[in-house]
């Protein structure tokens, strides 16, 4: 991504100048751009950058065969072996009888609320519940992550957020969207998977300050999956 910007503004800024603002050396740039990365190696590097980023939101807990089901939980095609291969080039390791590291973690696993929805899709009233869910967009410029939330009343998407990495953050924004756009008077239900954007501490702090209540399914159920793909077309 440092090398293809800072191919693109070449004809503004000098080379020199932008390798020492995105802190890479001159020398990597112009290997890169006399020898691109194949398909293959552009799929390693995004999906190595997709589990180190989940490895660091369960505190460097997970090894490669949690990540493993993370990244297929979201639709990425990941063998097991290839997951294992790039994880241990990322350096990536399980921590075995392990405490959470203490920090903005605060020394707790990650919480899991129970799956308050039940399958119950019909609703008769706006805003009493949302489901939330993230896909990803094959583009010219590689993958895209979408996250949107939908209301279970009237089937449209209330709230949506697009990047290259599937973060909590993502979702997030999809769901101040959701709440700056409809500004709820009652309290909102939202129901996700356990994936760990939506199993964060910074997700449930954003739930509890805006009256919001969480609902999950279970692990390994994809129903809030089916639901927003049934929802908005797409399944």
């Amino acid at each position: 991504m440092r090398y293809a910007f800072i191919d693109t503004h070449r004809p503004f800024f000098s080379v020199r100048s932008m390798c020492r603002v995105l802190r890479v050396h001159p020398s990597g740039f112009y290997a890169w751009r006399g020898n691109p990365l194949s398909h293959r190696a552009r799929e390693d590097r995004r999906q190595s950058s997709l589990m180190k980023s989940a490895w660091e939101e369960s505190g460097q807990v997970y090894g490669y065969r949690k990540l493993h089901s993370d990244l297929c939980d979201l639709g990425e095609a990941i063998s097991l072996n290839r997951a294992e291969r790039l994880a241990r080039i990322a350096g990536i390791k399980a921590q075995i009888g392990y405490k959470r590291r203490p920090g903005k973690y605060g020394g707790k696993p990650a919480i899991v609320a129970d799956n308050h929805l039940a399958r119950q899709f019909e609703r008769d009233t706006p805003d009493h519940a949302w489901v939330t869910d993230i896909t990803y967009i094959k583009t010219h410029e590689g993958w895209s992550y979408l996250c949107v939330v939908i209301d279970l009343f009237s089937r449209r998407v209330v709230g949506w957020s697009m990047g290259s990495r599937m973060t909590t953050d993502l979702a997030l924004q999809a769901l101040l969207m959701a709440v700056w756009r409809r500004k709820p008077k009652q309290t909102v239900m939202i129901h996700s998977d356990q994936g760990s954007q939506f199993s964060s501490f910074e997700w449930r702090a954003f739930l509890e300050s805006h009256n919001i209540k969480p609902s999950m399914s279970r692990r390994g159920n994809c129903h809030a999956s089916r639901a927003c793909n049934a929802l908005s077309g797409n399944g």
